[in-house]
């Protein structure tokens, strides 16, 4: 049998859903030794001034946000899972915050899907950040093809 369900990170369809004025406020309150990993991202970012940066920008690309869920999860912690598209395609993500003592962002996994968005928005990402020391995180862009 065939499983005819649309795929989740294809989103509600609902345009009236489609948010483009979400703000994370946990971004607000990042521990100054913070760290973030992802399926989009080669290794792991350190420091509040990192993870802002990576993540401001990051944040520009999507179209919009629609919000499966966004809230509370376990005790101290914070879950946001939502669809959205980058350059069209379809793109899903769930991103866990965990909180210190403190309430501080101290970690975040932030966690794509499907590949080839994945793929996409990673390459996008190296295409703004390269010649910085933030390129190393992410997807190099495709070498130039023209030829003289």
């Amino acid at each position: 049998m065939t499983d005819r369900t649309r795929p989740m990170y294809e989103g509600s369809g609902d345009p009236a859903r489609q948010r483009t004025d979400y703000y994370p406020h946990w971004l607000d309150n990042l521990a100054d030794d913070v760290t973030m990993e992802g399926s989009v991202i080669d290794g792991v970012v350190r420091g509040a001034e990192d993870v802002r940066t990576v993540l401001s920008y990051a944040r520009t690309l999507y179209e919009h946000q629609d919000f499966i869920h966004i809230g509370a999860y376990a005790e101290n912690d914070f879950v946001e899972d939502y669809t959205s598209t980058v350059r069209g395609e379809p793109i899903a993500n769930i991103a866990v915050v965990y909180r210190n003592a403190e309430g501080q962002t101290q970690h975040l996994v932030v966690n794509h899907r499907p590949l080839h968005a994945v793929l996409l928005f990673s390459r996008l990402l190296g295409e703004h950040f390269a010649g910085t020391r933030f390129a190393q995180y992410f997807a190099a862009p495709p070498p130039d093809t023209h030829h003289d």
